[in-house]
Order: C-alpha cells, then sequence, then structure tokens
C-alpha cells in the first residue's frame, strides 16, 4: 500500500521544510567527504656533512591512529635506523564525526523521499512531523557534539604532524630541518561543515515544529457554517 501510495510532488522543495532538508544533505555530503579518505604527510630534511640532503615524508591518513604507519630518518654514520613512528590516535573523534554525517546523510535521503513522494502520509497524522522533529534535534545535537570533538582532534593532528615538532625527535639532533606543513584544507573545511550542518539542523528543528500539534492551535475557531446562522 505505501509503494502504490507514491506521488512525486515537488511542491516540498519551495517550502522550507523541504528546501533546508536538501541543503542539509548536500552539507552532510561535504563534511564527512572531506575528512574520510584523507591522506597527507610531513615533511623535514636530514643534512648531513658531505651528502646530500635526504627528505623525510611521515604519512597519515584517515582515521588518524597515527602510530600505525612508521618512518625512518637517515642515520648520518650510515647505519641502518630504527623505525620512529608519529604519536597519537585522533580515531574517534574522527570515525564519530564520519559516522554522523554518513547516518545524517541516510536520514536526509529517506526524509526527502517522504516529503516528495509521501507528503501526504507525512501530513496524515501528528506521528510523522514529531518523529521527524526529535530525530532532527537529535541529529542537531550529534552535530554540536561530534563537530567540536572532531575540531579538537584536528588541532591535536596538526601538532602530532608540525615538522617543528618531529624535528625535535633525538635521532635528529641537530641535523634535521623542519619542511612544508601538511596540506590540511580538506580537514579544515570538514569542520566548517560540521558546524554549518549543526545550524541547519537546529534551524530546521523550527520548520519541523510549526507541522506538529504542538504548535497547532488544538481548538481553532468555529467558522460561521458550524456556529450557524445569527438569532434575529
Amino acid at each position: 500500500k505505501l509503494a502504490s501510495g507514491f506521488t512525486l510532488d515537488l511542491g516540498p522543495l519551495k517550502e522550507p521544510l523541504g528546501f533546508i532538508r536538501v541543503l542539509e544533505w548536500v552539507f552532510t555530503i561535504f563534511a564527512f567527504a572531506t575528512t574520510g579518505g584523507y591522506s597527507g604527510s610531513s615533511h623535514f630534511t636530514v643534512n648531513c656533512i658531505g651528502a646530500e640532503p635526504k627528505d623525510v615524508n611521515p604519512a597519515f591518513a584517515y582515521p588518524f591512529r597515527l602510530p600505525k604507519s612508521p618512518y625512518q630518518i637517515p642515520l648520518c654514520n650510515g647505519s641502518i635506523p630504527d623505525d620512529t613512528y608519529l604519536q597519537g590516535d585522533f580515531s574517534s573523534s574522527a570515525e564519530f564525526f564520519v559516522c554522523v554525517g554518513v547516518f545524517g546523510f541516510l536520514y536526509c535521503t529517506a526524509t526527502l523521499v517522504l516529503y516528495l513522494g509521501f507528503q501526504h502520509i507525512y501530513r496524515l497524522t501528528s506521528r510523522g512531523p514529531t518523529i521527524d522533529l526529535v530525530v532532527t534535534a537529535a541529529f542537531a545535537f550529534l552535530w554540536l557534539v561530534s563537530s567540536s570533538a572532531w575540531g579538537k582532534g584536528l588541532t591535536d593532528v596538526k601538532w602530532a604532524t608540525n615538522p617543528g615538532h618531529l624535528v625535535m625527535n633525538d635521532q635528529c639532533n641537530s641535523t634535521c630541518k623542519a619542511g612544508e606543513f601538511p596540506s590540511m584544507g580538506r580537514l579544515n573545511a570538514s569542520v566548517i561543515f560540521g558546524f554549518l550542518n549543526l545550524m541547519l539542523w537546529a534551524g530546521n528543528c523550527w520548520f519541523i515544529y510549526k507541522e506538529t500539534p504542538f504548535h497547532k492551535d488544538p481548538n481553532p475557531p468555529a467558522t460561521m457554517e458550524e456556529e450557524g446562522a445569527p438569532g434575529p
């Protein structure tokens, strides 16, 4: 019965309820796409007397378990260097942020199908808008928590991969020179998209609230026909 009741209607996209949901869908994709799949590397050089400078590029990637990828710092005495590791595991905040983004994307997709294909069912009872309001408010809270946590995590990732911090390694002594800082424009954008999603989901709560019985007058004024004709 639900499938047979599908009726495509693009009208809700002209209303704040549908239009903001489309924006949430787009910005949610941007949020988790700029975090997941990221890979980068730091850079510094080892300068030994009488030898060409040797580049060292410690690599790291999502989900930012930094000790997972070892690197080696060439030694000036020609001996075989031991593996060196970046320090810090920031996977919890990064994965939590991406998880919120993925589930937010799935919820936006489901509700857009409901708005555009089953609007008559959505407005048939107060249950649909009420559940929508509760879930949207919950996602707004999750965006606040996950974006804040990932923002702090990103700050820690930047510190842990800072070339100036890495050359303080005991194996480097005075032979290492800090190079270029890792490119993290995508990760900076992901935090921005996270807080933009917070504003979108929190703001959309108002428009969904207007669809619930909590906003509508439970006792609307009676019309002239319902009141009857006035007496003589």
